[in-house]
This record gives structure tokens, sequence and C-alpha cells, in this order.
């Protein structure tokens, strides 16, 4: 004796899940995204903005040290670290 599945013609297990991936879904809530910039990023944006300038300074220190242009004052680099010393 054979079982048979009875045939069910005319029904698809799979159409509702199909219909909800056709459905466009109706936008709710929607969220937009947002940046907010911290104190302590806008101090690096404007140390970045004076690195910049001292990127240039470094570069003529540099090329008057190779051409030996640069000489150097010996009172004002004892100045500059007794005051980083002081603090």
């Amino acid at each position: 004796m054979k079982v048979d599945r009875p045939q069910l013609t005319g029904v698809n297990p799979y159409d509702a899940q199909a219909n909800k991936i056709h459905t466009p879904k109706k936008a709710a809530n929607v969220q937009t995204d947002k940046v907010e910039i911290s104190a302590a990023a806008k101090g690096m944006q404007e140390v970045s903005q004076m690195s910049n300038e001292r990127i240039d300074k470094i570069a003529l220190l540099k090329q008057q040290v190779a051409s030996g242009e640069y000489k150097p004052d010996p009172e004002k680099i004892a100045e500059g670290l007794v005051k980083f010393y002081e603090k």
C-alpha cells in the first residue's frame, strides 16, 4: 500500500515569504547619521594646523643646518631649558 501526500494545488508555502520581500517597508523611524565633534577633537584640529607651520619651520632649520648657516644662540637655548624645567 502506497501512501502519498495529498496534493495541494494552488498553495505555495513560500508565497507569504515572497510577498514580504517584494513589499517595500514603510519608513516610520528614519534615523540619520550625526557627527558631533568634541572640544578635545577641535583642539587637536587646531594643533594640526599649528603643526603645518612647525613643519615649515623645521624644514627651514634643516636647510640652514645642511648649508652651515644655522648658528644657535646659546643664551636663548639656556632660557628655554630653564622655562621648561620651571613648570
